[in-house]
């Protein structure tokens, strides 16, 4: 595909798809380059849910509250 028949079909998105391209366009272009991308935070999403199943999180909550009120 040509240079030219990717930038008709960029022309014709909308503009928050156009900063979404150029974004990852930068990434493409920094990974080339030997650059590594910088980590967003939402690069953690989901990370270590594994520790937390089979746990019942009101519980959880009410043992923490319990464990404050008793080194107050």
């Amino acid at each position: 595909m040509s240079t030219y028949a990717v930038l008709q079909q960029a022309k014709a998105l909308q503009p928050s798809e156009r900063k979404e391209l150029l974004r990852l366009l930068k990434e493409i272009v920094a990974v080339d380059d030997g650059i590594k991308p910088p980590r967003s935070l939402l690069d953690l999403a989901g990370l270590g849910k594994e520790a937390w199943q089979g746990i019942n999180v009101d519980d959880y909550i009410n043992e923490m509250r319990d464990e404050w009120d008793e080194d107050r």
